[in-house]
């Protein structure tokens, strides 16, 4: 076999398809779209789950359960390794140092400290969560850990009460009067 009978391998590349190049071209005129109707016009594009006007699957089947996946708290992740080669010992850790670090991105989500790889420097960590491995292995290196205690918001009925109590003081003020 020479060089130059050498060919490319057949099938390799797809031919591109030209359409409405005329009928001769196998996809002319129509360009392989038939005739009339909503899919052959421009624009066009069926909305997800749409049967043709037929009530669609997730409409006719029932309402079943329900999730809380909205409402899961979604964590920052940092492991103690990554800490350890960014860090100096003494260092205080927390989210802004976090941030500058290059460790996290914003401080939209809490940020929670795992265990994995080795920390031999004392650290003063101050996060939202901590895994038990982590605290373990933060304070075997010396280090302090400090947990950030979001308070829980809670009414405060005793407000509410003592406008209660206030109102019917004035009602019956004014009874008494007339």
């Amino acid at each position: 076999m020479m060089i130059h009978e050498i060919t490319e391998l057949a099938g390799k590349y797809k031919t591109r398809k030209r359409i409405g190049r005329g009928h001769g071209s196998g996809s002319g005129k129509t360009s392989g779209r038939g005739h009339k109707g909503a899919k052959s016009r421009s624009g066009y594009s069926r909305r997800p789950a749409f049967e043709g006007g037929q009530m669609q699957y997730f409409r006719r089947i029932p309402k079943r359960g329900f999730s809380n996946a909205d409402f899961k708290t979604v964590y920052h992740i940092v492991n103690l390794a990554s800490l350890a080669a960014r860090f100096e010992t003494g260092a205080t850790v927390d989210a802004t140092a976090l941030v500058e670090a290059g460790l996290i991105r914003n401080f939209k989500n809490p940020v929670k400290i795992l265990g994995q790889g080795d920390l031999t420097i004392a650290l003063n960590i101050t996060a939202d969560s901590f895994s038990a491995s982590a605290i373990a292995k933060i304070e075997k290196a010396g280090g302090s850990v400090t947990a950030i205690v979001k308070k829980k918001w809670k009414r405060d009925w005793s407000a509410k009460s003592k406008n209660k109590a206030e109102k019917s003081e004035e009602v019956s003020t004014e009874t008494t009067k007339d």
